[in-house]
């Protein structure tokens, strides 16, 4: 068993060329899935532009991650306030529901915690601090 935290940053429209950016600037080689590359999981992906960046990150062997989408046009977005998000990623669902059940508590959460069409387990939730969390069962992408 084993969780990792990682930065997951916000964009609207420029989470691509961030990523693309990142891996120039710490190495690695940048992943992206589009809206296009997966079937619409939520409400919130109507209106999705297909070539922006449902899912992507940057993972170097020396030890840099940063995850990235565009926020689609059906969610609010203000880039004060919803700039970035912290990812918890593991591999035991009972561990990341723990998890998210504790940060549920007091605060408010966004998207319930389900199976998505990225991941076995997903869900999001800001804790009664602000602070929004990601949470996910790490699944491996197949392309």
């Amino acid at each position: 068993m084993s969780v990792t935290t990682t930065t997951h940053l916000n964009f609207r429209g420029q989470a691509r060329e961030a990523l693309e950016h990142y891996a120039a600037v710490f190495g690695g080689e940048p992943v992206v899935v589009t809206y296009a590359d997966l079937p619409r999981q939520r409400d919130e992906d109507e209106g999705a532009v297909p070539e922006q960046v449902k899912w992507g990150q940057v993972v170097t062997p020396a030890g840099f991650a940063v995850m990235a989408y565009d926020v689609q046009p059906a969610r609010p977005f203000d880039a004060g306030v919803d700039r970035l998000f912290v990812s918890v990623r593991g591999d035991d669902a009972e561990e990341i529901t723990r998890y998210f059940h504790g940060l549920a508590e007091d605060g408010h959460v966004r998207d319930e915690l389900a199976p998505a069409d990225f991941s076995p387990l997903y869900g999001m939730v800001t804790d009664r601090f602000g602070v929004t969390w990601v949470l996910d069962v790490v699944a491996p992408w197949a392309g």
